[in-house]
């Protein structure tokens, strides 16, 4: 028997590498498309006979889906971010759980942050549209400003957010403020930054830009009394997660121009349709969550989740687990078969 891997609501992956045929020899492949609404015993019994999941930002792997399901032995995440699995239930049901660690992402995210920023400042898919209108001869509306010395606030030093302040200190001069209480000044040493309270950077930054993950801790860390802090005019740039956010709060801070622009890739429940207010406000741009889609991001995202996939097919402890805890808690086994 060959054990089964099923590919989970992930067109991309694999799809500009070769990663397939590699998989291909380690198991049979599959790949599902399930509601992103679905979950525990429901999601359970469509996973039914696999051994190993490639998991996608969609649908949420919940505790009752680890208690229903009894054959998954890895869920390998795709992507850095694990707020739709409950970590410490897979690890209580001896799952392994990895993640793709940031610096595979780093350039491609960081890279789209910029581009938000600038587009921010510039106007520049607004003036866009408005030459698709032929009103060329409008272009005084789309009067904007330069990056270069700016205050930036950075909330997260993960390997995005310090990539970006990299970027924006050497490139741009701009002044770049950060909060993350897990980073000592040590940490940030080769780069000119200041680490301060939540508070302060809010009150000081002409842009803020979210590079935090989502949890308990950092669930709307920009809400309403956030956004009073800010400065009025702010720019907000979030390529993070939905959740760190406030929809209601951001959008009445758009609508009384406190928050002069908002710039996302990301939103509350990683989807929006043509009805969702933010849409119907021209000071908002927003991208469906694509900081990480470029060749290179996705050629190390699949060779890394292949090499994770590799390790547990041999017995071996794979490289980025996010659950280090369940190897002395134990974990499941694959099948004596296989």
């Amino acid at each position: 028997m060959r054990p089964r891997i099923a590919i989970v609501n992930s067109n991309t992956f694999g799809a500009y590498s070769k990663v397939m045929e590699r998989l291909s020899f380690m198991g049979e492949v599959s790949r599902l498309n399930v509601p992103r609404e679905i979950r525990g015993a429901e999601l359970s019994s469509r996973l039914k006979g696999f051994q190993i999941v490639v998991a996608s930002t969609n649908p949420r792997y919940d505790e009752e889906f680890f208690k229903e399901n009894r054959d998954v032995v890895l869920l390998a995440r795709n992507g850095i971010g694990l707020d739709n699995i409950d970590v410490k239930a897979a690890t209580e049901q001896g799952v392994i759980v990895t993640r793709v660690p940031g610096i595979v992402e780093r350039e491609a995210v960081a890279e789209l942050a910029l581009a938000l920023m600038l587009d921010a400042l510039r106007s520049v898919s607004a003036a866009y549209f408005a030459v698709r209108q032929g009103k060329w001869q409008e272009r005084s509306r789309f009067i904007g400003y330069e990056l270069r010395e700016k205050a930036v606030g950075i909330i997260g030093l993960g390997n995005i957010g310090r990539r970006v302040a990299e970027i924006l200190s050497a490139g741009f001069k701009a002044k770049i403020l950060a909060y993350d209480p897990y980073v000592k000044k040590e940490d940030v040493s080769g780069i000119d930054i200041t680490l301060t309270d939540l508070e302060t950077l809010l009150r000081e930054s002409d842009i803020v830009t979210l590079h935090a993950p989502l949890n308990e801790e950092t669930y709307h860390i920009i809400d309403r009394k956030a956004l009073s802090m800010m400065k009025k005019g702010t720019i907000l740039v979030n390529t993070a997660r939905g959740g760190l956010v406030d929809t209601a709060a951001l959008v009445e801070a758009l609508k009384n121009k406190h928050v002069r622009y908002a710039a996302l890739d990301v939103v509350e429940g990683d989807y929006v349709d043509s009805n969702h207010p933010l849409l119907q406000m021209e000071n908002v741009i927003i991208t469906p969550h694509i900081g990480a889609y470029t060749y290179e991001s996705f050629t190390g995202i699949d060779e890394c989740v292949a090499e994770t996939i590799e390790a547990v097919l041999k017995g071996e402890r794979p490289k980025y687990v996010a659950n280090p805890e369940v190897y002395l808690k134990g974990t499941r086994k694959l099948p004596s078969n296989i």
